[in-house]
């Protein structure tokens, strides 16, 4: 089993020294999270809490994930990057695949992108960007990045996205891959048909196995059982090692370390939550 640490919610300046820690820790990588801005109201449909609203606010950091993973991609050797979530929907597919392309180039394909469909109606109507169609705009965006990904010129044409012929450079050297987040029917279906991986919001043991077999069962009747997966589980509860070995059977590849701000306390330093690692690196090491 690998395991990933959070860093979102963190302290900006905090994160190149924790990514540094977290690499010579033994962690396989570092997940960050998106908003483009916290509205002062917005309608309460957050879907992980039982409020609808979530637990950071407008003065919770969320700096920008791709120049924060060039960043700390620049610092690291080994460490991996992925969005916990991006928000897909709110972008254009060929602005996230160009900087995507440049990522991996950067941090020699160290770089993966979890996306998701996102839930703040106002985040989408601030940019212009229609929410109710945000699940069909995801579908065409994955299309349209993995064909600009290619490095030939590539057209497409879309319901929501249309171009012609045109070519993206450089080109990774491969295909970015790109990891599905949510745990709704459609969200399942889209990461087992579409996606090269399920990244998770936070389970229990228990419905992390349910979710496991959900998507064993999806990608079966598509035909795509045998093709890569990556799965990102973060556990909301202690596990023992048997149970770890069960979710890792069924295709779990990595759990995660929660957020610092919950395994810390919100006002730790920085050099606790720099210990806090290396002491989770050592159970890592004997795991």
């Amino acid at each position: 089993m690998k395991y990933w640490q959070t860093i979102s919610f963190t302290e900006p300046k905090e994160l190149t020294e924790i990514a540094k820690c977290a690499e010579e820790s033994g962690f396989e990588g570092v997940l960050i999270s998106e908003h483009v801005f916290m509205p002062r109201e917005y309608e309460p449909a957050y879907l992980y809490s039982e409020n609808g609203r979530p637990d950071f606010t407008g003065e919770t950091p969320f700096p920008d994930p791709w120049v924060t993973i060039a960043t700390l991609a620049a610092q690291t050797t080994r460490l991996r990057f992925c969005t916990i979530v991006q928000i897909l929907p709110l972008h254009h597919p060929l602005e996230v695949a160009k900087s995507l392309a440049a990522l991996a180039l950067f941090s020699d394909n160290r770089v993966m992108l979890g996306g998701g469909a996102g839930w703040m109606k106002e985040e989408f109507e601030a940019l212009g960007v229609d929410f109710s169609t945000r699940g069909q705009r995801f579908n065409e965006m994955i299309e349209v990045m993995r064909k600009v990904w290619q490095g030939d010129y590539v057209e497409y044409h879309g319901d929501h996205f249309n171009f012609p012929s045109i070519k993206q450079s450089p080109a990774p050297e491969k295909l970015i891959p790109i990891l599905i987040g949510g745990s709704s029917g459609p969200a399942l279906r889209r990461a087992a048909t579409m996606g090269d991986g399920w990244i998770g919001a936070g389970n229990t043991a228990a419905e992390a196995v349910e979710i496991m077999e959900t998507l064993n069962t999806l990608r079966r009747e598509a035909g795509r059982e045998d093709t890569p997966f990556e799965t990102i589980v973060p556990l909301t509860e202690q596990v023992d090692a048997d149970t770890l070995l069960h979710l890792e059977a069924l295709g779990v590849s990595a759990t995660v370390n929660y957020p610092f701000k919950y395994t810390c306390g919100p006002d730790a330093t920085l050099e606790q939550k720099l210990d806090m690692m290396r002491a989770f690196g050592e159970t890592i090491s004997t795991s």
